[in-house]
Formats: C-alpha cells, sequence, structure tokens
C-alpha cells in the first residue's frame, strides 16, 4: 500500500470512527428521551405510589425540561452526524446555530422559572420535592454539558485525558456558538 492510498484509509477509518460516535450519541440521547417518557407513564399506571410524585406541577414542568434538553442534543448530534457523513467537518450553519443560540436563551428561562420552582418547594415542602430537585437538576447537568461544559466523557481515554488537562472541556456545541455570536 503506498503512502497516499495509506493516509485515504486512516482518513476513511477516522471517519467512519466519528460517523458510529456521532450517531451512537444521536441515538442515545433519542433512545433516552422515549425511554424516560415510557417509565414516567409505567410508572403512573403501575404504581399507584408514584402517582403524587410523578402527576405534580412541578414534578412535570422538571420532566419536560429535561426532555426538551434532551431533545435539543440528540437534534444536535443528528445534524453533526448528517455533516459527517457530507464529509463537512466544520461548524453547523449559521441557520443551525441561531436556533440553539434561542434554544440557549429559552433554557435559560426556563431553568430561572425552576429556581422559582425550588424555592417554592423548599418553602413548602411537598411530598414530590425529592423528586422535583433530582429531575430539575438532572435538567441543569444536561444543559451545561450541552451549552457550557463537556461533563460526560465515555471513554477510558477520555476520561484519562481530563485528568491530564485538570478540568472540564468546552462542549462543542458551546465552542461553536461562541463563534457564531462573536
Amino acid at each position: 500500500m503506498n503512502k497516499k492510498s495509506y493516509e485515504a484509509y486512516e482518513v476513511s477509518q477516522m471517519q467512519n470512527k466519528l460517523n458510529k460516535k456521532l450517531a451512537s450519541l444521536y441515538k442515545g440521547e433519542l433512545f433516552a428521551v422515549f425511554t424516560f417518557a415510557l417509565m414516567w407513564i409505567l410508572y403512573i399506571q403501575l404504581f399507584e405510589w408514584s402517582v403524587p410524585y410523578l402527576t405534580s406541577y412541578s414534578s412535570l414542568y422538571a420532566f419536560v425540561l429535561l426532555e426538551f434538553i434532551l431533545l435539543q442534543g440528540s437534534y444536535y448530534w443528528y445534524l453533526k452526524l448528517k455533516q459527517v457523513q457530507q464529509n463537512d467537518f466544520t461548524a453547523l450553519p449559521n441557520g443551525q446555530l441561531r436556533t440553539f443560540a434561542n434554544f440557549k436563551r429559552l433554557n435559560s428561562w426556563l431553568i430561572l422559572i425552576g429556581v422559582f420552582i425550588l424555592i417554592y418547594q423548599f418553602i413548602s415542602k411537598p411530598i414530590e420535592l425529592n423528586w422535583f430537585i433530582f429531575l430539575f437538576l438532572f435538567a441543569v447537568v444536561e444543559y451545561i454539558n450541552y451549552y457550557h461544559v463537556r461533563l460526560s466523557y465515555q471513554t477510558i481515554d477520555e476520561i484519562k485525558e481530563l485528568m491530564k488537562q485538570k478540568g472540564f472541556w468546552k462542549s462543542r456545541l458551546a465552542k461553536e456558538l461562541d463563534a457564531f455570536l462573536k
């Protein structure tokens, strides 16, 4: 195999690996959205004790917020997958980045509303307080993971690299949004 053929082979292998990773991220987030919704419905149907926790307005708010943010993540990875499949390794087009910038602003407002709900929950101490806190924090962590710093590291190599650099990486979407908004 000559040098040019070997380089083409290496690029092809890297692209296949990236395709698999992006497809996994896209499908994983989408799977989580549907699985969480299905489990929510099943718990309400099967376990009477879960009804006050899962049907309160505050818990529904936090759950819908979480699902909304997970859908945004799935959409982002889907768009990146489509780009890579077309040999495009650049940032998303401006129109798509504008959509994510709007999502980021909307998420910030929805999280702020969630903080007010949290304060109210602490004052009134309803039965679903802990469940709301769990769901709300899960949503906030997902928001941070997509729009600010990368919080999920899936491979041993990624974890080792994180330990070497002694800090979190900026998320891919955050980098693209920063460049777009400048």
